[in-house]
């Protein structure tokens, strides 16, 4: 007993003394743009090379913005040899004159210094911007090793630097300057945070400067890159000039090229007048030959912001077409055979762009993927829906064309449909493995997923996780075959394989019909570890050689299972790595209270309910999709056959050769 209170006496002193070791002098403060440099992800989504090729978006967006308004309309880029970035836009400059709040500073230094600094909050500068949260330049200011800015106002010219977020010096004035205005920004991206190898892709940014000209049909964008920098690529010029006044009409008539279209017709337009509401601009056209890779495309803008995602603003597209075409076939008497049109029959075969203008846009994230005002759908299908109706009724043999394709693609589809009906019933009675495959109760392969899981633990809570009308789940026993170093006779005696193909209702190989696949997506469910990754490579690789397919079309994915759960209070939130564990802890759990964190050793540790909301449920979950760069087939062959093939010593070699790139290790 006396040792026992001994050692309560022994921790509580030691509690005491590790208490008072923490006090306000631990408490760091972040000032200025040390935030953004310290998790460049939370501004730019990462430091990989989208990221990097994000910082010339903000500033081109920057300059994109002053056009639109109306005070600019010209933009130029420059690439020198010395992988320097420049862009300038002849609008108004931006003020140099001191900062009301910050009277030692110009409102040039507040803004390239400051986070949530601009003029995109103020509606009297900007009515719709790409630029909403004022941190668009400050972020690329910071994550630039070098950084200057020249601004023409009032006839005199004006220039400060910048290095790793922070003022060299203060404003100078560089004298007269009759005969120029507007903003220049050369920038060079920082090694330390992108890598030393890092640098700027001449063939990526040709093409985001020649897209912006599309979505501002005023405005004139100049191209210009060190000639020794484009010398092998063919398709892009050292200097250019885009100039689109068709607009979205001239990017999708350009696209389209030489194809057979369904009708001779672009279906393009934009809205009148810009009202308090928005603005709208939209191109759509039918073609039987697809377009590249995909039999189809939508590309969407928000405020000259590709939204790579799609949104609302897509939808309203989507229903302002779908309703025309049910709406025009009551009136031509083909009511009941387009009874059946989905959105998905008639943009199957359609290339789509639609540019939207608003006030106060709702993006997810930083890097603006996707747009979510819901507002926008309404505002988009209202703008394009009466131009449709017109467009169809002016030319009655062109939209009965339209019309008899779209019915066409619905009836293809409802016949796919019956077929993978019968196709799952037969397979059900083939398979076989009452204790394995929890089959879902749908009877069509829409909106159905397979979830591919490691071990019979996680597979018994994925399967009370899972919603059994749309989910399957199918446990393996380990690690499966890798088909890459086994022979043809191991590959087609293995259990695993052969349950997995069965499963899915296809053959192998040659023998793979997409046509058979009993669900829409296959998942791939692991753990977050080592070992879940091992097991991921070898079903990726085993997908890779014999249903490749799958790949192409994008069906197959894989699941992201958290690694670490917060809880502070009643309050719980889930990381999936280290990285994002951080950014949580910095962003989501600043107040008082004791912060709990536990780490999840696999999916069969996690609760039914955690594992549903986290990973399974598509309402909360993230995906990761597993696509086939088809441009550059012989590279990843190369990289397949050495990383998982016979031999070790290219294994060995690659390792080797790779081992500088590695950064961290998390063990």
């Amino acid at each position: 007993m006396a040792n026992s209170k001994q050692d309560g006496l022994f921790a509580a002193g030691q509690a005491k003394s590790e208490a008072s070791d923490y006090s306000a002098k631990d408490i760091e403060v972040l000032e200025g743009l040390e935030p953004v440099r310290l998790r460049p992800g939370m501004y730019i989504g990462g430091t990989d090379n989208r990221a990097l090729h994000h910082l010339f978006a903000e500033v081109l967006d920057n300059a994109m913005d002053e056009a639109v308004a109306g005070h600019a309309s010209r933009i130029e880029v420059e690439l020198d040899r010395d992988g320097y970035l420049s862009v300038t836009d002849n609008g108004r400059g931006i003020p140099v004159d001191p900062h009301p709040k910050f009277k030692d500073k110009s409102a040039l230094e507040v803004i390239m210094t400051t986070l949530h600094a601009g003029g995109k909050f103020n509606e009297n500068s900007y009515q719709t911007s790409g630029g909403l949260h004022g941190v668009g330049v400050s972020v690329v200011n910071a994550l630039s090793d070098d950084l200057t800015v020249e601004v023409a106002r009032e006839k005199t010219l004006y220039a400060q630097s910048f290095k790793r977020g922070k003022a060299v010096g203060k404003l100078q004035n560089l004298g007269a300057v009759p005969n120029r205005r507007g903003t220049k920004v050369r920038f060079h991206p920082d090694p330390e945070i992108f890598g030393p190898r890092a640098h700027f892709k001449p063939a990526r940014l040709f093409s985001m400067a020649r897209a912006k000209a599309y979505l501002q049909p005023g405005v004139e964008i100049r191209w210009k890159c060190a000639a020794e920098l484009v010398a092998e690529l063919e398709t892009i010029p050292a200097e250019a000039v885009f100039h689109f006044p068709g607009g979205l009409a001239d990017y999708l008539q350009e696209t389209l090229g030489s194809k057979i279209t369904v009708t001779p017709e672009i279906f393009s337009g934009r809205s009148k007048k810009e009202t308090g509401h928005g603005r709208v601009e939209w191109a759509v056209s039918w073609s039987p030959e697809g377009f590249g890779e995909a039999d189809s495309f939508v590309r969407s803008y928000c405020n000259t912001i590709p939204t790579l995602d799609g949104g609302t603003h897509e939808q309203g597209l989507r229903a302002a077409l779908t309703k025309g075409l049910r709406a025009y076939a009551d009136v031509a008497g083909m009511a009941k055979k387009a009874a059946n049109i989905t959105p998905d029959d008639v943009m199957i075969t359609a290339g789509a762009l639609v540019s939207l203008f608003i006030k106060n846009p709702e993006f997810q994230g930083q890097t603006k993927d996707r747009l979510s005002n819901s507002e926008a759908a309404r505002l988009v299908e209202n703008a394009v829906r009466d131009p449709f109706d017109h467009w169809l009724a002016g030319s009655p043999k062109d939209a009965g064309k339209l019309l008899e394709w779209v019915i066409e693609k619905a009836d293809e589809r409802v016949k796919r449909r019956r077929a993978r009906d019968v196709s799952r019933k037969s397979a059900t009675r083939k398979l076989r493995l009452p204790g394995k495959l929890a089959d879902c109760s749908d009877k069509t392969a829409k909106n159905t997923e397979i979830f591919i899981v490691e071990g019979e633990s996680a597979g018994g809570s994925a399967k009370q996780a899972r919603n059994r009308k749309t989910q399957a789940i199918l446990p393996l026993k380990g690690k499966i075959l890798n088909v890459e170093s086994a022979t043809r006779e191991k590959i087609a005696a293995n259990k695993e394989i052969t349950d997995l193909a069965t499963a899915l209702g296809v053959g192998l190989g040659k023998k793979f019909d997409l046509d058979d696949l009993r669900y829409e997506r296959v998942i791939i469910m692991t753990d977050a570890d080592v070992d879940g990754a091992h097991i991921a490579a070898l079903l990726i690789t085993f997908f890779y050689r014999f249903m490749p397919e799958l790949l192409e079309q994008g069906r197959l994915y894989m699941a992201m299972p958290p690694l670490f759960r917060i809880t502070q209070g009643g309050r719980s939130l889930y990381a999936n790595d280290e990285a994002h564990k951080e950014h949580l802890l910095a962003t989501e759990f600043t107040g008082r209270g004791k912060i709990e964190l536990g780490r999840f050793k696999g999916l069969g540790e996690m609760m039914p309910a955690q594992l549903k909301t986290t990973t399974m449920d598509p309402k909360t979950r993230t995906l990761a999709r597993i696509t086939l760069d088809l441009d550059n087939i012989p590279t990843t062959e190369s990289l397949v056959e050495t990383l998982m093939g016979k031999r070790a010593d290219l294994r060995y070699q690659y390792i080797q050769d790779h081992a500088q790139y590695v950064e961290d290790l998390d063990v």
